[in-house]
């Protein structure tokens, strides 16, 4: 039997370049690839961060928002409402989400798994982001 590895996320965007951009700047993601479907109005990115997590960003001409306002809302509905980043500096991670577009969701905490610190920020767009540190 085969283990499966992580890839990707996927998220749709309203707003393509800025999302790269966020994401470029405030986390280290390069862009990897990028396509479009012209007949279905849509334009991808795939990003790729430093240790190589990767987002897909789907920008659709006709998409809908949906946000969440804190995780505990976002666990309220079925289906994606965050994902998470390990960084090895919380403050300074959050500082420069900030400084790039996030707005902090909640501040610097203990985490209920032992050893770890970890905040939440919502990028340009609202998607939730949970950012990890691991204390020992």
């Amino acid at each position: 039997m085969s283990v499966a590895s992580f890839d990707h996320i996927g998220l749709s965007v309203a707003d393509l370049e800025r999302q790269c951009r966020f994401y470029a700047e405030a986390f280290g993601f390069c862009e990897t690839h990028r396509t479009e479907i012209p007949d279905a109005g849509v334009r991808i990115a795939l990003l790729s961060g430093p240790s190589g997590a990767a987002v897909e960003f789907t920008q659709r001409v006709d998409s809908a928002a949906q946000h969440f306002a804190n995780p505990l809302e976002g666990a309220g509905i079925q289906g994606y409402f965050h994902w998470a980043l390990t960084v090895p500096d919380l403050d300074a991670a959050l500082a420069a989400a900030v400084a790039h577009g996030a707005r902090t969701v909640s501040q610097p905490a203990p985490a209920r798994r032992p050893g770890i610190r970890f905040a939440y920020v919502a990028d340009p767009e609202g998607n939730l982001i949970e950012l990890l540190q691991h204390t020992h």
